[in-house]
C-alpha cells in the first residue's frame, strides 16, 4: 500500500546516510521502523488499557506471595 510521509530535514538526512552506509533502501528502514514501532505501540496501549481496568476495579492484582502460594511455590512448604 503506497503511503506518503513527511520527514524533517535532519531525519531525512539521517535516513539517507543510513541507507547509503548499509546499502539498503530508505523504504526498507521505514518498513522496519513502522513494524517495530507498531508492535511497541500495540504493547503500550494494551498495557494502558489493562492499567485503566485495574484502576476501575474491573481487575485485581496479586502480590508475589499470593502467586507463589497459588502456584505451590511457597518456600515455607518445602
Amino acid at each position: 500500500m503506497p503511503t506518503t510521509i513527511r520527514l524533517d530535514a535532519e531525519t531525512e538526512n539521517r535516513l539517507n546516510a543510513l541507507a547509503k552506509r548499509t546499502g539498503r533502501t530508505k523504504a526498507y528502514y521505514l518498513r522496519e521502523f513502522i513494524e517495530r514501532g507498531l508492535e511497541d505501540l500495540e504493547d503500550y496501549y494494551a498495557a494502558e488499557a489493562a492499567m485503566e481496568s485495574i484502576r476501575r476495579g474491573d481487575e485485581r492484582t496479586y502480590t508475589l506471595e499470593e502467586m507463589r502460594a497459588e502456584l505451590g511455590l511457597d518456600d515455607r512448604a518445602a
